[in-house]
């Protein structure tokens, strides 16, 4: 098997992952000719092919990624691409509505197999560490099948009227967003740097981002520090598009993944075959353009790539 990175597929979305990163296909070996490759339906844990179902973590307060319908069901990217993932495992999806937080932990605890609520992969949830790199107590390291790229915007009021376009115009600043996030993590790394200028950071940390965006809609805080989909869509949706707008580029772009314990390799290696099926056969496509989500396309599936 060959090793390349996920890439997006269009001009607009530019972030290339860290090359080492394993692309996973079905590979087939045998002694005396060929053999016929497993079903991604045998290839699952017995347990998984037992209960017949695939239970799925989300936080679903997080549209256009994951939120839930007039009728209280998840809708969204992540619960389009798990049912379409589910589809060709031959397996029944049941997203399980997880406060962001608590998802490593219902890991841990089984109460669900995986989790997609547009958790980003990277070092720090992978290895089990804080912002700073430092062991994070409970923390729960995880591995990732990633499988579509966001970069982190900031929301302001309309008009932009602090001015700011970048990280360090947060400086003596205070800002809203949801604890545990990437974003989370961005906003204490630029703590830092802005009390050596003596201009304090200070960040504001939700349980939801919709309580970190009412903090914005009130004036409360200078800016609400999202991912770029959600941004934008805030954006778009609150007053017709007339009281907030998106500050700046996206910033440190970094895939979303899958995420699951790190002693469920074979699940994990599975679905990372079961998003290259979606993405070869044109689901994946259909599902981002029903979002407006085209531009955080990835080429491919890739383990643990952020």
């Amino acid at each position: 098997m060959t090793a390349r990175p996920i890439r997006r597929r269009t001009a607009a979305a530019g972030a290339v992952i860290a090359a080492g990163s394993l692309l996973l296909t079905g590979c087939g070996s045998g002694t005396g000719g060929a053999t016929q490759p497993k079903s991604l339906h045998d290839r699952l844990p017995q347990k998984v092919r037992d209960a017949g179902v695939l239970r799925i973590g989300s936080d679903l307060s997080y549209a256009p990624v994951e939120s839930k319908g007039s009728d209280g069901k998840a809708v969204g990217l992540d619960p389009d691409i798990a049912a379409a993932l589910g589809r060709k495992l031959g397996l029944r999806v049941e997203v399980q509505n997880v406060s962001f937080d608590k998802l490593p932990t219902e890991l841990k605890d089984g109460s669900i197999d995986a989790v997609m609520s547009a958790m980003s992969d990277n070092k720090e949830r992978r290895e089990g560490t804080d912002a700073l790199g430092d062991p994070k107590p409970g923390a729960v390291p995880l591995d990732f099948v990633d499988y579509f790229i966001a970069g982190t915007s900031l929301l302001v009021a309309k008009g932009n009227p602090q001015h700011i376009t970048e990280l360090p115009d947060l400086c003596g600043k205070t800002i809203a967003l949801q604890k545990g996030t990437t974003q989370d993590d961005i906003a204490t790394r630029q703590q830092a740097p802005c009390k050596t200028v003596g201009k304090p950071l200070k960040v504001l940390r939700y349980g939801t981002d919709d309580q970190a965006l009412a903090q914005l809609k009130a004036g409360a805080v200078a800016a609400d520090m999202n991912d770029f989909p959600v941004a934008v869509y805030n954006a778009q949706r609150y007053s017709n598009g007339t009281a907030l707008e998106v500050a700046g580029p996206q910033m440190q772009p970094a895939p979303y993944g899958i995420a699951l314990l790190k002693t469920n390799t074979a699940l994990r290696d599975v679905l990372a075959d079961a998003v290259n099926a979606i993405i070869i056969s044109g689901e994946y496509d259909k599902i981002l353009a029903k979002w407006n989500l085209a531009a955080g396309a990835a080429q491919n599936a890739v383990v643990n790539g952020g």
